[in-house]
């Protein structure tokens, strides 16, 4: 179950480099100081995520239960961010006055990916053997 987890890591993280890379074209840093997705908001997602995956890496190849939830723990607060960039990007089409917003696949794709790694890590780190 654990490489299956670094696989779904993986299409969610390319998923969302993707994401990033059209909020960087788009002027996403140029924006006013109030913008719908705030620069801290979009990097922490995935410094936080990365860093939970690197954790799971390490667990995976250590056997450690610790990192696993420490991973899991990381993971938790970085879908927490993703949420609230998703709920931002709901309510955007009121107020989206500077073109098109992001791809609905892409979106769908990276929140589907998200969701279905957060639950395999907590269903990895919380059986008795973990990988």
């Amino acid at each position: 179950m654990g490489l299956v987890t670094v696989g779904t890591w993986t299409i969610t993280a390319l998923a969302g480099l993707y994401l990033l890379y059209l909020w960087l074209s788009g002027g996403g840093m140029r924006r006013a100081k109030v913008t719908r997705f705030p620069a801290t908001l979009v990097f922490s997602h995935p410094t936080l995520a990365v860093s939970a995956l690197v954790c799971w890496i390490a667990g995976l190849l250590t056997g450690s239960r610790v990192l696993a939830w420490v991973a899991f723990g990381g993971l938790a607060v970085a879908a927490l961010l993703g949420f609230a960039m998703f709920t931002r990007w709901l309510g955007a089409g009121r107020h989206e006055k500077d073109g098109p917003g992001f791809p609905l696949l892409a979106v769908t794709l990276h929140g589907v990916a998200g969701v279905t790694t957060f639950v395999l890590v907590f269903l990895a780190a919380s059986t008795a053997r973990i990988f």
